[in-house]
Protein backbone atom coordinates (compact mmCIF):
# COMPACT_ATOMS: atom_id res chain seq x y z
CA UNK A 1 0.00 0.00 0.00
CA UNK A 2 1.56 3.80 -1.08
CA UNK A 3 2.01 6.23 1.81
CA UNK A 4 0.30 8.89 2.31
CA UNK A 5 1.19 12.02 3.61
CA UNK A 6 -1.56 14.87 5.08
CA UNK A 7 -1.27 18.65 4.59
CA UNK A 8 -3.89 21.56 4.42
CA UNK A 9 -4.49 23.42 0.71
CA UNK A 10 -6.63 26.84 0.40
CA UNK A 11 -8.44 24.86 -2.09
CA UNK A 12 -10.20 28.39 -3.25
CA UNK A 13 -10.64 31.75 -1.88
CA UNK A 14 -11.85 31.52 1.56
CA UNK A 15 -11.82 27.68 2.04
CA UNK A 16 -8.99 25.28 3.68
CA UNK A 17 -9.39 21.66 3.58
CA UNK A 18 -7.03 19.18 4.86
CA UNK A 19 -6.37 16.77 2.18
CA UNK A 20 -4.14 13.69 1.96
CA UNK A 21 -0.96 13.22 -0.69
CA UNK A 22 1.39 10.84 -1.85
CA UNK A 23 4.54 10.18 0.31
CA UNK A 24 7.21 12.50 -1.66
CA UNK A 25 10.39 10.83 -3.00
CA UNK A 26 13.66 12.70 -2.43
CA UNK A 27 15.68 12.57 -6.12
CA UNK A 28 18.97 13.21 -7.31
CA UNK A 29 20.05 16.20 -5.54
CA UNK A 30 17.36 16.35 -3.31
CA UNK A 31 16.57 16.33 0.62
CA UNK A 32 13.06 14.60 2.24
CA UNK A 33 12.01 16.60 5.23
CA UNK A 34 9.97 15.97 8.22
CA UNK A 35 8.23 19.21 8.70
CA UNK A 36 7.81 20.33 12.32
CA UNK A 37 6.47 24.06 12.36
CA UNK A 38 5.30 26.26 9.29
CA UNK A 39 4.37 29.88 9.96
CA UNK A 40 1.38 31.53 8.18
CA UNK A 41 2.99 34.17 5.84
CA UNK A 42 1.11 37.28 5.32
CA UNK A 43 0.86 36.16 0.96
CA UNK A 44 -0.74 32.89 2.91
CA UNK A 45 -3.51 35.53 3.91
CA UNK A 46 -4.03 36.88 1.15
CA UNK A 47 -4.29 33.57 -0.93
CA UNK A 48 -6.82 32.72 1.36
CA UNK A 49 -8.63 35.93 0.89
CA UNK A 50 -8.23 35.61 -3.50
CA UNK A 51 -5.89 38.47 -3.23
CA UNK A 52 -2.75 36.78 -4.24
CA UNK A 53 -2.25 37.48 -8.51
CA UNK A 54 0.30 35.00 -7.90
CA UNK A 55 -1.68 32.13 -7.19
CA UNK A 56 -3.25 29.20 -9.14
CA UNK A 57 -5.80 26.96 -6.60
CA UNK A 58 -5.76 24.34 -4.90
CA UNK A 59 -2.44 25.62 -3.35
CA UNK A 60 -0.48 24.61 -0.01
CA UNK A 61 0.87 27.43 1.16
CA UNK A 62 3.42 27.77 3.91
CA UNK A 63 7.42 28.84 3.06
CA UNK A 64 8.63 29.74 6.73
CA UNK A 65 9.99 26.31 7.28
CA UNK A 66 11.07 24.56 10.44
CA UNK A 67 12.30 20.91 9.80
CA UNK A 68 15.00 17.59 10.07
CA UNK A 69 16.37 15.94 7.72
CA UNK A 70 14.42 12.41 6.90
CA UNK A 71 16.48 11.33 4.10
CA UNK A 72 18.57 12.02 1.12
CA UNK A 73 18.77 11.34 -2.50
CA UNK A 74 21.70 10.73 -5.03
CA UNK A 75 24.82 13.20 -4.91
CA UNK A 76 23.74 15.02 -2.02
CA UNK A 77 26.55 15.89 -0.33
CA UNK A 78 28.11 14.60 2.94
CA UNK A 79 26.45 16.38 6.06
CA UNK A 80 23.15 16.51 5.59
CA UNK A 81 22.03 13.23 8.44
CA UNK A 82 19.12 12.03 9.26
CA UNK A 83 17.46 14.34 12.22
CA UNK A 84 19.31 17.76 11.02
CA UNK A 85 17.33 20.94 12.16
CA UNK A 86 17.37 23.10 9.09
CA UNK A 87 15.22 25.69 7.84
CA UNK A 88 14.78 26.40 3.58
CA UNK A 89 15.31 29.01 1.14
CA UNK A 90 12.10 28.51 -0.36
CA UNK A 91 12.65 30.46 -3.74
CA UNK A 92 13.87 29.13 -7.46
CA UNK A 93 16.04 31.24 -9.48
CA UNK A 94 16.55 30.58 -13.03
CA UNK A 95 20.62 31.62 -13.48
CA UNK A 96 19.52 33.59 -16.88
CA UNK A 97 17.40 36.63 -15.99
CA UNK A 98 18.84 40.08 -15.62
CA UNK A 99 18.84 39.69 -11.48
CA UNK A 100 20.61 36.03 -11.43
CA UNK A 101 23.38 37.45 -14.11
CA UNK A 102 23.90 40.46 -11.22
CA UNK A 103 24.33 38.07 -8.66
CA UNK A 104 21.12 38.45 -6.90
CA UNK A 105 19.08 35.14 -7.26
CA UNK A 106 16.55 36.43 -4.96
CA UNK A 107 14.96 38.63 -6.86
CA UNK A 108 14.90 36.02 -10.00
CA UNK A 109 12.91 37.29 -12.60
CA UNK A 110 11.02 33.77 -12.33
CA UNK A 111 11.14 33.10 -8.81
CA UNK A 112 8.59 30.60 -7.63
CA UNK A 113 8.40 30.73 -4.01
CA UNK A 114 7.18 27.91 -1.90
CA UNK A 115 3.37 28.02 -1.08
CA UNK A 116 2.65 30.62 -3.65
CA UNK A 117 3.61 30.01 -7.27
CA UNK A 118 4.17 26.33 -6.10
CA UNK A 119 2.74 24.29 -3.42
CA UNK A 120 4.24 24.93 -0.62
CA UNK A 121 5.56 23.35 2.93
CA UNK A 122 2.51 22.98 4.97
CA UNK A 123 2.26 19.00 4.68
CA UNK A 124 4.09 16.50 6.82
CA UNK A 125 7.03 16.22 4.48
CA UNK A 126 8.74 17.90 1.93
CA UNK A 127 11.59 17.39 -0.81
CA UNK A 128 13.59 20.22 -1.44
CA UNK A 129 17.29 20.82 -3.36
CA UNK A 130 19.73 20.72 -0.90
CA UNK A 131 21.14 23.59 -2.18
CA UNK A 132 18.42 25.78 -0.56
CA UNK A 133 18.76 23.85 2.93
CA UNK A 134 20.16 25.82 6.12
CA UNK A 135 21.63 24.19 9.04
CA UNK A 136 20.77 25.49 12.52
CA UNK A 137 21.57 23.10 15.28
CA UNK A 138 21.62 25.40 18.12
CA UNK A 139 17.77 26.86 17.10
CA UNK A 140 14.71 25.26 18.66
CA UNK A 141 12.04 24.06 16.11
CA UNK A 142 9.68 27.24 16.80
CA UNK A 143 12.66 29.35 16.14
CA UNK A 144 13.37 27.56 13.14
CA UNK A 145 10.13 28.46 11.81
CA UNK A 146 10.53 32.27 12.55
CA UNK A 147 13.95 32.68 10.16
CA UNK A 148 12.39 33.41 6.98
CA UNK A 149 10.52 36.24 7.68
CA UNK A 150 12.83 38.00 10.16
CA UNK A 151 15.32 37.81 6.66
CA UNK A 152 12.94 39.97 4.53
CA UNK A 153 13.39 43.12 6.88
CA UNK A 154 16.94 42.19 7.20
CA UNK A 155 17.45 42.44 3.52
CA UNK A 156 15.71 45.69 3.69
CA UNK A 157 17.87 47.10 6.06
CA UNK A 158 20.62 46.12 3.92
CA UNK A 159 19.34 48.05 0.59
CA UNK A 160 18.96 51.03 2.71
CA UNK A 161 22.22 51.01 3.52
CA UNK A 162 21.77 51.72 7.27
CA UNK A 163 24.57 53.22 9.99
CA UNK A 164 25.21 53.59 12.99
CA UNK A 165 24.65 57.68 12.27
CA UNK A 166 20.88 57.19 10.84
CA UNK A 167 17.24 57.53 12.26
CA UNK A 168 15.07 54.69 10.61
CA UNK A 169 11.62 54.65 10.77
CA UNK A 170 9.73 51.46 10.69
CA UNK A 171 6.21 51.61 9.27
CA UNK A 172 4.46 48.45 10.50
CA UNK A 173 5.21 46.13 12.83
CA UNK A 174 4.35 43.02 12.10
CA UNK A 175 6.77 40.00 11.24
CA UNK A 176 8.33 41.91 8.56
CA UNK A 177 8.64 44.86 10.04
CA UNK A 178 10.41 43.00 13.24
CA UNK A 179 13.18 42.23 10.81
CA UNK A 180 13.95 45.65 9.68
CA UNK A 181 13.67 46.88 14.06
CA UNK A 182 15.94 44.18 14.84
CA UNK A 183 18.83 44.79 12.10
CA UNK A 184 18.83 47.99 12.29
CA UNK A 185 19.12 48.11 16.02
CA UNK A 186 22.09 45.70 15.50
CA UNK A 187 23.76 48.62 13.51
CA UNK A 188 23.31 50.68 16.22
CA UNK A 189 20.32 52.89 14.24
CA UNK A 190 17.90 55.31 15.99
CA UNK A 191 14.57 53.01 15.58
CA UNK A 192 11.44 54.65 15.51
CA UNK A 193 8.35 51.85 15.43
CA UNK A 194 5.12 53.23 14.04
CA UNK A 195 2.12 51.20 14.31
CA UNK A 196 -1.76 51.22 14.65
CA UNK A 197 -1.56 48.78 17.38
CA UNK A 198 0.43 48.99 21.04
CA UNK A 199 0.69 45.50 21.57
CA UNK A 200 2.90 45.50 18.29
CA UNK A 201 4.63 48.44 19.49
CA UNK A 202 5.71 46.80 22.81
CA UNK A 203 7.09 43.93 21.19
CA UNK A 204 8.82 46.29 18.89
CA UNK A 205 10.65 48.16 21.81
CA UNK A 206 11.62 44.56 22.73
CA UNK A 207 13.46 44.25 19.46
CA UNK A 208 15.38 47.44 19.51
CA UNK A 209 13.28 50.04 18.96
CA UNK A 210 14.21 53.60 20.59
CA UNK A 211 10.79 55.30 20.09
CA UNK A 212 7.14 54.50 19.35
CA UNK A 213 4.15 56.04 17.67
CA UNK A 214 0.74 54.75 17.35
CA UNK A 215 -0.42 56.46 14.03
CA UNK A 216 -3.99 56.63 15.52
CA UNK A 217 -3.43 58.24 18.46
CA UNK A 218 -0.55 61.05 17.73
CA UNK A 219 0.19 62.89 14.80
CA UNK A 220 2.70 61.33 13.09
CA UNK A 221 4.47 64.38 11.31
CA UNK A 222 4.35 66.15 14.62
CA UNK A 223 6.08 63.41 16.56
CA UNK A 224 8.70 63.41 14.54
CA UNK A 225 9.29 66.80 14.18
CA UNK A 226 9.84 66.15 17.76
CA UNK A 227 12.07 62.93 18.02
CA UNK A 228 14.55 64.64 14.87
CA UNK A 229 14.61 67.86 15.46
CA UNK A 230 12.49 68.85 12.16
CA UNK A 231 14.49 66.85 10.13
CA UNK A 232 13.06 63.45 9.04
CA UNK A 233 14.79 60.28 9.51
CA UNK A 234 16.95 59.36 7.34
CA UNK A 235 15.34 55.62 6.12
CA UNK A 236 11.79 54.85 6.03
CA UNK A 237 11.08 51.20 5.95
CA UNK A 238 7.62 50.74 3.91
CA UNK A 239 6.25 47.21 5.67
CA UNK A 240 2.72 48.04 5.72
CA UNK A 241 1.57 47.27 2.28
CA UNK A 242 -0.62 50.46 2.79
CA UNK A 243 -1.05 53.89 0.14
CA UNK A 244 -1.34 55.69 3.81
CA UNK A 245 1.92 54.58 4.50
CA UNK A 246 3.90 54.64 1.09
CA UNK A 247 2.47 58.29 1.06
CA UNK A 248 3.69 58.59 4.51
CA UNK A 249 7.11 57.29 3.82
CA UNK A 250 7.79 59.75 1.12
CA UNK A 251 6.13 62.83 3.07
CA UNK A 252 8.59 62.51 6.03
CA UNK A 253 11.60 61.26 4.90
CA UNK A 254 14.75 63.82 5.32
CA UNK A 255 16.51 65.10 2.31
CA UNK A 256 18.62 62.87 0.31
CA UNK A 257 17.09 60.25 2.67
CA UNK A 258 16.34 56.70 1.44
CA UNK A 259 12.89 54.96 1.25
CA UNK A 260 12.83 51.20 1.18
CA UNK A 261 9.12 49.21 -0.01
CA UNK A 262 8.53 45.64 1.29
CA UNK A 263 5.27 45.61 1.85
CA UNK A 264 2.44 45.50 -1.51
CA UNK A 265 0.03 48.29 -1.38
CA UNK A 266 -2.46 46.34 -3.25
CA UNK A 267 -3.41 49.27 -5.08
CA UNK A 268 -1.93 52.31 -7.24
CA UNK A 269 -0.68 54.79 -4.66
CA UNK A 270 -0.50 58.53 -5.82
CA UNK A 271 2.15 60.53 -4.75
CA UNK A 272 3.93 64.46 -5.18
CA UNK A 273 6.21 63.24 -7.17
CA UNK A 274 8.12 66.63 -6.39
CA UNK A 275 9.41 65.66 -3.61
CA UNK A 276 11.00 62.46 -5.25
CA UNK A 277 13.13 65.32 -6.82
CA UNK A 278 13.37 68.27 -4.55
CA UNK A 279 14.49 65.38 -1.86
CA UNK A 280 17.32 63.76 -4.23
CA UNK A 281 15.52 60.35 -2.49
CA UNK A 282 16.82 57.13 -3.29
CA UNK A 283 13.13 54.84 -3.42
CA UNK A 284 14.29 51.26 -3.47
CA UNK A 285 12.18 48.22 -4.01
CA UNK A 286 13.29 45.20 -1.43
CA UNK A 287 12.38 41.85 -2.31
CA UNK A 288 12.60 38.06 -0.42
CA UNK A 289 16.23 37.60 1.07
CA UNK A 290 19.63 36.98 0.46
CA UNK A 291 21.43 33.43 2.03
CA UNK A 292 23.42 35.88 3.63
CA UNK A 293 20.38 37.49 5.83
CA UNK A 294 19.50 33.63 6.18
CA UNK A 295 22.51 33.46 8.30
CA UNK A 296 22.59 37.05 10.06
CA UNK A 297 19.38 35.80 11.20
CA UNK A 298 20.30 32.70 12.34
CA UNK A 299 22.97 34.52 13.94
CA UNK A 300 21.07 37.10 16.13
CA UNK A 301 18.73 34.02 16.98
CA UNK A 302 21.11 31.81 18.20
CA UNK A 303 22.43 34.80 21.06
CA UNK A 304 18.79 33.87 22.96
CA UNK A 305 17.59 37.62 22.66
CA UNK A 306 14.54 36.76 20.20
CA UNK A 307 11.11 37.12 22.46
CA UNK A 308 9.97 34.18 20.70
CA UNK A 309 6.93 33.35 22.76
CA UNK A 310 5.92 36.87 22.58
CA UNK A 311 5.97 36.76 18.91
CA UNK A 312 4.04 33.47 18.81
CA UNK A 313 0.17 34.64 18.50
CA UNK A 314 -0.99 31.23 18.63
CA UNK A 315 0.16 27.25 17.28
CA UNK A 316 -2.18 24.96 15.67
CA UNK A 317 -2.45 21.75 14.20
CA UNK A 318 -3.92 20.56 10.53
CA UNK A 319 -7.46 20.42 11.68
CA UNK A 320 -7.33 23.98 13.23
CA UNK A 321 -6.24 25.65 10.12
CA UNK A 322 -8.90 26.77 8.92
CA UNK A 323 -10.80 28.16 11.64
CA UNK A 324 -7.50 30.05 12.74
CA UNK A 325 -7.32 31.55 9.26
CA UNK A 326 -10.80 32.78 9.20
CA UNK A 327 -10.29 34.19 12.70
CA UNK A 328 -6.94 35.83 10.97
CA UNK A 329 -8.98 37.57 8.27
CA UNK A 330 -11.49 38.98 10.35
CA UNK A 331 -8.75 40.79 12.87
CA UNK A 332 -5.42 41.12 10.77
CA UNK A 333 -3.67 43.46 12.92
CA UNK A 334 -4.25 41.25 16.34
CA UNK A 335 -1.70 38.34 15.20
CA UNK A 336 2.06 38.57 14.58
CA UNK A 337 2.60 35.01 13.86
CA UNK A 338 0.29 31.76 13.64
CA UNK A 339 2.62 28.38 13.52
CA UNK A 340 1.28 24.99 12.02
CA UNK A 341 3.05 22.65 14.33
CA UNK A 342 3.76 19.78 12.36
CA UNK A 343 5.41 17.81 14.99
Amino acid sequence: MTKKIKGIIISQPGEVKVTVKEFPVPGQGEVLLKLKYVGFCGSDLSTYLGNNPMVQYPRVPGHEISAEVAETGEDVPEGFEPGLPVTVVPYTNCGQCPSCRRGKEYACQFNQTLGVQRDGAMQEYLVVPWQKILEAPKLNDRELAMVEPLTVGFHAIERARVTNYDTVMVLGCGMIGAGAIVAAAARNATVIAVDIDDHKLLLARKLGARFLINSTASDLHQMLVELTGGDGPDVVVEAAGNPVTYRAAIDEVAFTGRVVCIGYAGQEVSFATKLFVQKELDILGSRNARAEDFRAVISYMEKGQFPLEQMITRKVRLEEAGEAVKHWAEDPGKVMKILLDMS
